[in-house]
């Protein structure tokens, strides 16, 4: 006769019972993805408009970033924490160097592939150098970026969890927890609330990308 106690996958029970600790993960958890979603973007818009514009430094830029991209997530932890501590500042860092090359190989194929018509055109129109970027380029390059973006903030919200080896991993920190004790609930609850947020924000990003492209929406109409 089995007298083990039930350890079921699902558990309303284990919810509500922890309610504040899985609230306070999935913060911890969401601003992360936020935090080093923006502050790869912020970096690698700038690396692919100068890999674009300087056409020799498009394979250092993208062969650094790949090389980057390789290191396995647990020793580029253990490589940042004896400069950067153990905690939040470690893992933030190791998140936006994940995030970067999906990013500048997005930025820079969205870039190319504007077509050159328009580009020509807008030259002759007096544009400059930056009102071209911005008021031509970029608004043709959105699909692309948006297609990184979403590809680099879904990837993120999974990477977050193996910050748990550095003492800050949000929703991984449960999961550990729960693997250490066999606590099936905790784990199930844990990986659920990471599927959850990774659709949100991936949904959010295809809707702002909708707003910010009223022509693309016209163009699938017609």
């Amino acid at each position: 006769m089995d007298d083990a106690p039930p350890n079921p996958w699902l558990s309303w029970r284990y919810v509500e019972s922890n309610l504040t600790e899985l609230s306070d993960q999935l913060t911890i958890h969401t601003t992360l993805t936020l935090e080093a979603v923006a502050i790869a973007l912020a970096i690698a818009f700038p690396l692919a408009v100068l890999a674009r514009n300087v056409r020799w430094l498009t394979r250092p830029i993208l062969g650094i970033t790949g090389v980057l991209y390789t290191v396995p997530s647990l020793a580029l932890f253990a490589l940042l924490a004896p400069f950067t501590g153990i905690g939040r500042t470690t893992v933030l860092i190791g998140l936006v160097v994940y995030a970067l090359l999906v990013l500048v190989r997005n930025i820079i194929a969205g870039l190319e592939g504007v077509d050159r018509d328009v580009v020509d055109a807008a030259r002759g129109l007096g544009y400059s150098r930056l009102r071209l970027l911005w008021g031509v380029e970029i608004p043709n390059a959105l699909p692309s970026i948006v297609a990184g973006l979403r590809i680099a903030t879904v990837t993120t919200v999974a990477l977050v969890t193996v910050g748990v080896v550095v003492g800050y991993g949000g929703l991984g920190q449960l999961m550990f927890r729960g693997f250490q004790s066999n606590y099936r609930a905790q784990i199930a609850t844990s990986v659920i609330l990471c599927l959850v947020l990774a659709l949100v924000l991936d949904l959010a990003i295809v809707m702002a990308a909708r707003a910010a492209m009223p022509w693309a929406r016209r163009r699938r109409a017609a």
